[in-house]
């Protein structure tokens, strides 16, 4: 099945990566329904996370550093809490109740920009999906010459950032983002069939009566 529409020039190092790429392990996080191949096993570390309207919503970074300073990391964003945690502001700060969903709706692109403002040069920057999970990606050339791969997804109100930092000359990690797997309960892959459409409600005109009946 067609997972993904990678740049050519990310998936063609993938032949001549080293034989130790084959020594991978599958990473499986039950708490966060994920699963990826990692050079190495993860040190998981649960954080703080400042959303793009000023919220704090609870996160883990699974991390793995190899000795020549490659590094591979997960980010598993909590945003299942919003409502309460929005309306819990609201009560001191007006109007942010307002923003409880545009702040998951947003967290991708929100994302994004927060890898953009470091500052490297972006030498790829699109809409990207795995599985028909819709998110981003971004290819960066860092001020030290290092060059970081992120792939951004939102599914089921959790952000998954996934991010390699490879030193120059190290073949693209493509190993490692495109084996991202979204997990149900049970450990079974979750894949999306079709692009379902988006489901608005339109509001009622400015001015108009509500109980006011259409001809």
């Amino acid at each position: 099945m067609h997972r993904s529409a990678w740049p050519l020039a990310l998936l063609l190092p993938l032949a001549a990566a080293p034989a130790g790429a084959q020594n991978w392990l599958q990473y499986t996080s039950e708490q966060d329904r994920f699963r990826i191949y990692t050079p190495g096993e993860f040190q998981v570390e649960e954080i703080s996370f400042d959303s793009e309207y000023r919220a704090t919503f609870p996160a883990r970074v699974y991390s793995y550093e190899e000795d020549a300073g490659n590094r591979f990391s997960v980010t598993v964003v909590d945003y299942t809490d919003s409502l309460r945690i929005h309306t819990e502001r609201a009560r001191t700060e007006a109007d942010y109740l307002l923003y409880w969903e545009v702040d998951i709706r947003a967290s991708v692109a929100y994302a994004a920009a927060n890898i953009r403002s470091r500052g490297g040069e972006i030498v790829y920057d699109a809409y990207h999906y795995i599985d028909r999970v819709e998110g981003h990606q971004l290819h960066m050339v860092n001020p030290d010459e290092t060059r970081t791969y992120a792939a951004i997804y939102l599914h089921d109100s959790h952000l998954y950032i996934v991010e390699a930092t490879v030193a120059p000359g190290t073949p693209p990690p493509g190993q490692f983002q495109q084996s991202l797997e979204f997990i149900d309960e049970n450990g079974g892959r979750i894949r999306y069939q079709n692009f379902a459409e988006a489901i608005k409600v339109r509001g009622a005109p400015s001015g108009r009566n509500l109980d006011t009946q259409a001809d």
